[in-house]
């Protein structure tokens, strides 16, 4: 296990009873370098949305906890936030809400080298542990690796 995937696990067991105290989904926890800063990111949702008092809440009672427990060695910011409308599919619990919805997924390479397709969009028809099913606009069904998969998310339109 990466030192990023420790941090993450730690994190998320750290905060669970917080987090299930308030009655709040943990959507994702991060662990991420952006422009030479470390951020320690939690993503929380709950039924009819996520306030600033909510992340405000949270953010409090995180900073306690992780500074009792000082595990992370880098410096890092805490940021806790909703996970918004480009929220990420990433637990199965994630792929059961969206059955039947528009799915937005972005692939690490093209399926193959005559077509360079990395971008697909479609109605989420099913899921397992290694696949992801969609129906294309046209009809046909698409199967994808979960492996292949670099992004998949809630495709939403403006």
């Amino acid at each position: 296990m990466s030192r990023k995937e420790d941090y993450e696990q730690r994190a998320e067991a750290l905060i669970m009873p917080v987090i299930e105290a308030n009655h709040f989904e943990l959507v994702d926890v991060e662990f991420v370098k952006e422009a030479g800063t470390r951020y320690l990111r939690l993503y929380i949702d709950k039924e009819g949305g996520i306030t600033i008092d909510d992340c405000e809440l949270v953010s409090r009672a995180f900073g306690e906890l992780l500074d009792r427990e000082d595990f992370i060695e880098e410096s890092y910011i805490l940021e806790v936030s909703s996970p918004g409308l480009g929220r990420p599919l990433k637990k199965d619990k994630d792929f059961a809400r969206s059955i039947g919805s528009e799915v937005e997924i972005r692939l690490f390479k093209p399926l193959s080298k005559e077509k360079k397709e990395k971008e697909f969009f479609g109605i989420l028809k099913s899921y397992d542990e290694g696949h992801v099913t969609i129906e294309q606009e046209d009809g046909s069904e698409l199967t994808l690796e979960r492996e292949a998969i670099a992004l998949i998310r809630l495709a939403f339109d403006f």
